[in-house]
């Protein structure tokens, strides 16, 4: 395990904090070794929540999720959702509070089942990773569009947030890069607009605000659930549907939302340069308010 720290130094205040087997490690101890069905066969799901400005909006919702994933993916999700929103709330506080948080709930499996390949619910394992990760200035970032694509839950666990699916996102990530953008932007299967690897995403197009309608093949997210609500509520339209690379040609606007840094802009979609539009300023302070208002104070 790691080192622990000196409590009350400020000097020593660590940058990560891991909580397993009932108590708190500073660090990023090793607990997965090369038996273990998750390293191997890649059996492990996790869930992203965010504490800044003394706020951690949704956690709740987060670590719910994370359960429903487990399940999804044959784990036996043992922690209750509300045992780990506490476990979050108590780690958050042997931090300096001056940086944003990332916090991740995990789950995998140590053993497998028939031949090996199937997890064994009965070797579930858990932990909960906080670690120091400011938030992406709200800049925006470009996207190229992927030559891979998303999977169905007919060849992957699409209905889990899984490690396992994140690779493939890091491969378009990689591309992109290659051709002088940020992150990229990946279609389905058939050929629709699924999400970026990292995020989901909106464009905005005639005062209508349009956002990929879920079909199976990407994690439609919690913060992309709130944004539609606090933009709905606000009175903007908010249309969930089927779109393809050419919408985003001719958009108005393109902003995408995230776990990571919430309410970020697109500047460039491949050869078509954005600003930063009154939509997504818009979905940006509604977030924010929303989290001052309903979100978590340390």
């Amino acid at each position: 395990m790691a080192q622990q720290t000196s409590a009350g130094d400020p000097a020593k205040t660590p940058r990560a904090r891991t909580f397993f087997d009932g108590q708190w490690h500073d660090g990023s101890p090793t607990l997965i070794g090369p038996g273990s069905h998750a390293m191997w066969l890649g059996s492990s799901v996790f869930d992203g929540a965010r504490w800044f400005e003394g706020l951690s909006p949704d956690l709740d919702l987060h670590c719910a999720r994370v359960n429903r994933s487990a399940a999804a993916m044959g784990l036996d999700p043992f922690v209750a959702a509300s045992e780990i929103e506490r476990l979050a709330l108590d780690g958050i506080k042997g931090f300096d509070g001056e940086t944003a948080i990332y916090i991740r709930p995990m789950y995998w499996a140590e053993g497998g089942g028939f031949m090996g390949v199937p997890a064994d619910p009965a070797t579930t394992r858990f932990c909960l990773y906080l670690h120091e990760s400011p938030m992406m200035e709200p800049t925006g970032f470009t996207l190229g569009l992927s030559p891979f694509r998303r999977p169905s839950i007919e060849v992957a666990p699409t209905d889990a947030k899984a490690g396992c699916l994140y690779p493939n996102s890091g491969r378009a990530i990689l591309e992109a890069q290659k051709r002088g953008f940020d992150n990229a932007l990946l279609l389905d299967m058939n050929g629709n607009v699924a999400e970026t690897a990292t995020s989901n995403v909106f464009i905005a197009k005639d005062g209508v605000v349009l956002t990929p309608v879920p079909n199976g093949c990407f994690l439609a997210g919690i913060t992309r659930a709130r944004i539609i609500d606090l933009l709905r509520s606000s009175g903007v339209e908010v249309i969930e549907k089927t779109l393809k690379p050419s919408d985003f040609e001719t958009a108005d606007e393109i902003f995408s939302t995230g776990n990571h840094s919430k309410v970020v802009p697109v500047t460039r979609y491949e050869g078509t340069s954005f600003q930063p539009g009154p939509f997504y300023r818009k979905a940006r302070e509604l977030y924010w308010q929303f989290a001052k208002g309903a979100g978590h104070s340390d």
